[in-house]
């Protein structure tokens, strides 16, 4: 093969694993490959069509804001729970996590004077205990005036660490652990502890902490269904009585068509 011919193969294979328009690595080029990939999906909410989600999207206003620092991998997990944030909370930012550039939109929300960012964390290492902060920080912040965003650290608990670790822009923020008795409630993944919950709990519980409670109940109820419609997808079993958290969600939805009509 021809030096130019090499050269040329090599830099379309660099175009390939890498964006164009930032050079950072591009998540994996095919879709994630687990336990139902071939199942027919919903182009909306992404869940097999036998159980679509679709019916029970409703929207909710808090004020504190959720941004999620999601790991790649992530993305093409149709267990993944962050989106079910974006879906309920219109305000949720979405940022994909990259070690070596971090992304340009975040950097310049962390600067953004309106906003008071909190990283999400368990407080179990003495290296960073200066930075932990409790929930009072985030009340403290609603009285200045300024918008509480909880930032979520979207992978896995491995993933979220290593996030953590290997992100300098996140060393001046303070560390929000979330103290709370519940235990998650997933099903479609095996945690390695009952206390460890899935995103969109976190997201749950501490909008309720911080006292977004209508918006926590809605998004606990979204969660709900999708653990629900999830997990009889996996066995081909329909849901044909609504749960529930299906007729809260229905009749929120109504009500709100109702509104516009």
């Amino acid at each position: 093969m021809p030096a130019s011919d090499t050269y040329n193969t090599l830099a379309d294979r660099a175009s390939a694993e890498s964006d164009p328009m930032t050079r950072h690595p591009r998540p994996p080029s095919r879709e994630f490959k687990a336990r139902g990939s071939f199942v027919t999906r919903c182009a909306g909410c992404n869940l097999p069509e036998l159980n679509c989600l679709c019916p029970y999207q409703v929207k909710a206003e808090s004020h504190a804001q959720v941004w999620l620092l999601t790991h790649p991998l992530e993305h093409y997990k149709p267990t993944n729970t962050g989106r079910l944030i974006g879906d309920v909370l219109a305000q949720t930012e979405v940022f994909t996590w990259y070690r070596t550039a971090p992304d340009k939109h975040l950097m310049a929300l962390l600067e953004d004077p309106r906003y008071s960012p909190f990283v999400v964390f368990p407080d179990d290492q003495p290296d960073y205990a200066d930075r932990v902060v409790t929930l009072g920080a985030v009340v403290d912040a609603k009285h200045s005036g300024k918008i509480p965003v909880y930032i979520l650290l979207d992978g896995t608990w491995r993933q979220a660490r290593r996030i953590f670790r290997k992100s300098p822009y996140l060393d001046a923020l303070p560390v929000l652990p979330l103290r709370t008795e519940r235990e998650t409630r997933y099903r479609l993944r095996k945690p390695a502890s009952s206390a460890h919950l899935c995103t969109a709990e976190v997201a749950v519980e501490l909008l309720r902490q911080g006292g977004d409670v209508t918006a926590a109940a809605m998004l606990d109820d979204y969660f709900d269904v999708f653990n629900d419609s999830y997990a009889a997808s996996r066995s081909y079993h329909k849901i044909e009585t609504p749960t529930p958290a299906m007729q809260r969600l229905s009749a929120k939805r109504d009500a709100e068509s109702s509104a516009k009509e």
